[in-house]
């Protein structure tokens, strides 16, 4: 249960960095936030590991999550385009991620990891 809200973690602290990306470009102190969202980011990532998460379920899940919420949050925040393309893309996305969770449930119980 730790590496599920360590990665958490790191999903939300890749988000606000990206989206702070975009806004610091109108005021330049939101790079302090990019900063420290992308540490936080990779310290969550390394916790969730050594929790004993695989590498390919933590970070796919990690970029799929990442891509969609920075999209669906850049159409709230700026006003971004977000079509029934993206949406569907969303879905496939979701849906690998659901896939990479299930397998490595899969092989831990077969392996008593």
């Amino acid at each position: 249960m730790k590496q599920w809200i360590f990665l958490v973690g790191a999903i939300i602290s890749e988000v606000v960095a990206t989206l702070s990306l975009k806004t610091g470009m109108d005021n330049s102190i939101f790079y302090i936030v990019v900063l420290i969202g992308y540490v936080l980011a990779f310290v969550f990532l390394t916790k969730a590991l050594k929790s004993g998460m695989a590498l390919g379920v933590d970070y796919g899940i990690w970029g799929a999550c990442g891509v969609a919420m920075t999209a669906f949050l850049s159409h709230l925040i700026f006003n971004e385009p977000l079509t029934s393309i993206m949406v569907l893309g969303f879905v496939v996305l979701l849906m690998y991620q659901e896939h990479f969770h299930y397998g490595w449930q899969a092989h831990a119980s077969v392996d008593g990891v």
